[in-house]
């Protein structure tokens, strides 16, 4: 969705707030230029404090200060967190998961497809859109918050899935019995009556095939929500969610309990919330991928409706990083900046989570580096708004897949996000931008100079030739260890693997194992002089034994047919058996990484491959990162970040440009310095 603005704002919450400040709030969002606040979706329980009795005094006393001081609002529906009187009018509403029956207490903890919750959320719904109706600075709505099935399996939930199932293979019970090889075991189901509780399933396929089920539930659920709203918003409002992402402390790769790409589609603007470290382990790579994944979902601009402004433990940004994590967001394509959350909270788990302002409710130092946001944006949003950005390399990824290595997982410490930020971040480091794709997005791989599947596990045979066409027409295909190892319910195939790729790499395997003491030789993408095979290290026993430990986890044990060898494993039993392969097929070329390695040496055969595909490679890289872009006045952008606490010098290559914040002229070949944890803007002429 394109702009006329950068929206920048926070979450607000009057019904939270120790006592009345209302006024006092507004004047400061004034004066940070803060423009935009969310509200509303958080306090089910307030709106509606007995059933039937309503309540909305907070909702109009915050509509009527942010119209009275000109900030817009997004509306959220509250429906994420059920009030008491409606778990204790019907307890079945908490949902019962794999781990057995809930409490109340929690939020997002009810059952998505009970039909009294969707009776008392339409309701709570339609009244709230009732009571906004009237303002005119209601720019838009988020549906629910984070939305997910919360893993129900009530007995609402498991009809549904047999009645999906039913419809999948037209009533077949022998075709459902043959696709997920039930016969094992004696799991084998001969009546529809019969069909037995999924959570104690122990077969992959069917396993999976629930939480696929279950991401449907989600579909469906938001697409009811917004049919709901959209009865109700005028053509000028958006409709939007804050999707986020798998979680490891932090923001961190594809949403397992979610399809995004499914989900979004009834949305007018794809909306994430995005967190990550601060301080000394700041990176920016999380809000590059972040970026990345949001921009695929709509193919378009997307809003950050949450990130940090003080955030978690351990998150306080240095002086200068809230500035560069707010422009780092505008680079990867966000057409917004808003924080979880305006004020810190002074009880209840979210407590310590801290906002712009700390528990005194002053200014303070995140809320004076929010100001210089705020002013920059509003100066210069016009030249930042709607970037238009498109890479050479796209990477495919797959919730299918995912779920399949968490049933059938390579190791404890090597899950399928982690092979996924393996090669993002590789790309990032060599200031290489991707793009993300969807298994359904065939159509664009054409698009694409470089294709990367990283452990596309679980691959239908429509994909399969999609990716054979696509290096045939002249792409390269970068996969790895477990591409197309299993068809679409995660049945294994059973001919040689890679399935119905094998000509395209020129390669095969039958045998894998644990990667214990292996390392690897004979490289033909390195350059440095310390490689992993050089003799002359033997001296520098500490230097040879982390070179011989370069592999870990995991390996398959290639046997090339017409390839040729990158890199053979070296080790003194698995020393015959090449470890990355390279094929010319057709028109293109197919690498197959049939290990995972450390990442400098992943860098190195990145760097050779993207050469010789003619993409060029920038001069500067990690700590030094560059996002690329076209803005509204169809000129080119570029955005250089410094991830480091020491200033960097970098040569401008281009037209001539002009220094955005500088208002400055810069040509070809002039050296310019970026402070520590500092950016610099360009604008091509």
């Amino acid at each position: 969705m394109k702009t006329d603005r950068l929206l920048f704002g926070a979450a607000y919450y009057d019904e939270y707030l120790p006592y009345d400040r209302i006024e006092k709030d507004m004047e400061m969002m004034k004066k940070a230029n803060i423009n935009t606040i969310r509200i509303a979706e958080s306090t089910w329980s307030t709106w509606e404090p007995q059933e039937g009795v309503f309540d909305f005094t907070h909702l109009h006393r915050m509509l009527q200060a942010s119209a009275a001081h000109g900030i817009s609002v997004i509306v959220g529906t509250p429906t994420y967190a059920i009030p008491t009187w409606l778990a204790a009018k019907c307890p079945d509403i908490i949902a019962e998961t794999h781990d057995g029956p809930g409490r109340y207490g929690h939020r997002q903890n009810m059952d998505i497809t009970h039909p009294v919750y969707l009776k008392h959320a339409e309701i709570i719904i339609r009244r709230l859109m009732e009571e906004v109706s009237s303002y005119g600075h209601v720019i838009g709505f988020q549906l629910d918050n984070e939305t997910k099935s919360y893993d129900t399996c009530s007995k609402y939930a498991q009809k549904k899935f047999t009645d999906y199932l039913y419809q999948k293979y037209d009533g077949s019970l022998d075709a459902l019995n043959h696709d997920f090889g039930l016969d094992y075991w004696s799991n084998r189901i001969n009546a529809w009556k019969d069909f037995p509780d999924v959570r104690g399933t122990i077969n992959g396929s069917l396993g999976a095939e629930y939480q696929k089920f279950q991401r449907k539930l989600v579909t469906d659920f938001l697409a009811w929500q917004c049919a709901i709203v959209a009865e109700y918003a005028r053509p000028d409002q958006f409709i939007t969610q804050n999707f986020d992402f798998d979680w490891k402390g932090y923001s961190y790769g594809l949403q397992p309990e979610v399809n995004h790409w499914e989900a979004a589609k009834p949305l007018t603007v794809a909306g994430y919330d995005i967190y990550h470290p601060s301080a000394q382990d700041l990176t920016g790579k999380e809000i590059s991928f972040g970026g990345a994944l949001a921009r695929s979902v709509k193919k378009d601009n997307y809003l950050i409706l949450e990130t940090e402004a003080q955030g978690n433990h351990g998150w306080l940004h240095y002086p200068g990083q809230l500035r560069m994590q707010a422009f780092s967001h505008l680079a990867s394509g966000s057409n917004s900046v808003m924080y979880w959350h305006w004020h810190s909270i002074h009880n209840a788990i979210e407590s310590y989570w801290k906002g712009i302002l700390s528990h005194n409710l002053k200014e303070n130092a995140t809320y004076r580096e929010a100001c210089t946001i705020g002013t920059d944006f509003a100066r210069y949003g016009d030249h930042l708004k709607n970037l238009r950005k498109k890479a050479d390399v796209a990477l495919l990824l797959s919730n299918e897949s995912l779920t399949g290595l968490k049933w059938f997982a390579i190791h404890a410490d090597l899950k399928y996000n982690d092979i996924v930020r393996w090669l993002y971040d590789a790309f990032y480091e060599l200031n290489i931008e991707c793009d993300i794709l969807s298994t359904e997005d065939t159509d664009l791989f054409s698009q694409y100079k470089v294709l990367v599947t990283p452990a596309l596990y679980s691959a239908s045979d429509t994909l399969v030739t999609s990716l054979r066409n696509y290096v045939s027409e002249g792409g390269l295909l970068i996969s790895t260890f477990k591409t197309a190892f299993s068809d679409s319910v995660l049945k294994i195939y059973h001919d040689d693997q890679p399935h119905g790729l094998t000509d395209v790499f020129g390669m095969t395997y039958d045998q894998f194992t644990d990667a214990v003491n292996v390392g690897l030789k004979d490289c033909v993408f390195q350059n440095r002089t310390d490689t992993v095979n050089n003799d002359a290290l033997r001296a520098d026993t500490a230097t040879i034994d982390a070179a011989n430990a370069c592999v870990h986890y995991w390996m398959e044990l290639l046997i090339p047919n017409n390839a040729k060898t990158l890199a053979s494993y070296r080790h003194p039993q698995w020393g015959s058996y090449a470890a990355v392969t390279e094929n010319r097929f057709g028109k293109g070329c197919a690498v197959y990484l049939g290990c995972y390695f450390d990442a400098a040496i992943l860098k190195e055969l990145l760097t050779y491959l993207v050469r010789n595909v003619g993409i060029p490679l920038p001069y500067e890289h990690y700590p030094i990162v560059t996002k690329r872009g076209v803005n509204d006045y169809n000129k080119k952008v570029t955005y250089y970040f410094n991830y480091a606490e020491e200033a960097a010098t970098i040569t401008w290559r281009g037209a001539d440009a002009r220094l955005l914040m500088q208002d400055k002229m810069v040509t070809d070949g002039d050296v310019l310095t970026i402070g520590g944890w500092d950016f610099l803007i360009l604008e091509e002429n």
